[in-house]
């Protein structure tokens, strides 16, 4: 018998600094909050619904922020705009913008140097 899994229940980055992920994840990226768990001091924990997954942020010493681990990649109605936003607040490119044949993304660290991605599929 194998385990038989039916969906991604949620995607995690670790933050050092929950308070300032929550600013970045809500003021410069505009997601609503979900869910939010802990206090200051102890494990914080944060969920975004978008579309049917969730992004998460978690706030403990066993997390450690890496921009070598996962990356999610947020899907965009207006992928120029974003650009132009990300850049207005002056948030750190891991790559550039640029063009595949399906899709067009760019590459970008939270505070805590995790990469992320933006992105918008072509039609």
């Amino acid at each position: 018998m194998s385990i038989q899994i039916k969906d991604i229940a949620f995607s995690c980055y670790s933050v050092t600094d929950f308070a300032r992920a929550r600013a970045f994840y809500e003021g410069v990226l505009g997601l609503k909050s979900s869910m939010l768990y802990g206090e200051p001091g102890g494990m914080q924990w944060g969920e975004y619904d978008i579309g049917a997954g969730t992004l998460s942020i978690g706030c403990a010493p066993q997390f450690k922020p890496s921009p070598d681990g996962c990356t999610v990649a947020l899907e965009v109605t207006d992928f120029d705009a974003a650009v132009a936003h990300l850049r207005q607040h002056q948030v750190k490119f891991r790559f550039e913008p640029f063009e595949s044949p399906v899709c067009r993304m760019v590459g970008i660290f939270d505070p805590d140097g995790n990469s992320l991605m933006i992105h918008q599929r072509k039609a």
